[in-house]
């Protein structure tokens, strides 16, 4: 995972590595060694983002085993050329519904459950629009990988029921979107969906 921050490339990389060698080094010293190195790359994030140690260690550096990015996906549910999107409670921005792969389901799964969950609609996955690495397209710079994964899908049943993430659930034309929430989704992200649907030709675009 690149940034175009070179200091939080650093503090990533060397958190990354002592991640690595925690879990496959075995001489006490070297543990030693990757703690500490650990510990350096933690206090580098934490004097970049001004966040207390505490939190940078629950974000950034208290995983086991060898560092991989998380997966998120979204589900771009376009009907009579109109997006859904649903409304986060947590700022009251908008977004396309999706979330954080749960481990026991695949991406394409993940992705069903959670257009259920946040905007009551049964989907059917029709294709994949991209795979995208995160830091490349959304904003604030995360310290762990992400790569977020854009499905084209169409709703088959369902209606927005009250959940414990979203306040909302509306469908809007590109040129009227409302607030959207940038970290999960920007402009640009949305039109690119759009234009996988106009497009049965559509190749997916990946980083």
């Amino acid at each position: 995972m690149k940034t175009n921050d070179q200091f939080t490339n650093w503090a990533i990389e060397l958190q990354s590595l002592a991640q690595a060698g925690l879990e496959y080094g075995h001489d006490k010293f070297d543990l030693e060694r990757y703690n500490r190195i650990r510990e350096i790359a933690t206090e580098m994030m934490s004097e970049k983002t001004e966040l207390p140690i505490k939190k940078i260690k629950t974000l950034f550096s208290s995983e086991d085993g060898y560092q991989t990015p998380k997966i998120d996906t979204r589900a771009a549910i376009i009907k009579n050329n109109q997006i859904l999107l649903v409304k986060e409670k947590s700022d009251n921005s908008w977004s396309l519904p999706g979330g954080w792969c749960e481990v026991n389901l695949s991406a394409k799964e993940n992705c069903i459950k959670e257009a259920k969950e946040e905007s009551g609609r049964y989907i059917k996955v029709e294709r994949l629009i991209a795979i995208q690495d995160r830091n490349l397209h959304n904003k604030p710079i995360r310290a762990v990988g992400i790569c977020k994964i854009f499905f084209l899908c169409h709703a088959i049943a369902g209606s927005f029921k009250q959940n414990t993430e979203t306040a909302d659930c509306k469908y809007f034309s590109l040129n009227a979107l409302p607030q959207l929430s940038e970290s999960r989704n920007t402009r640009e992200q949305v039109k690119m969906c759009f234009d996988a649907y106009h497009d049965p030709d559509w190749q997916a675009k990946f980083d």
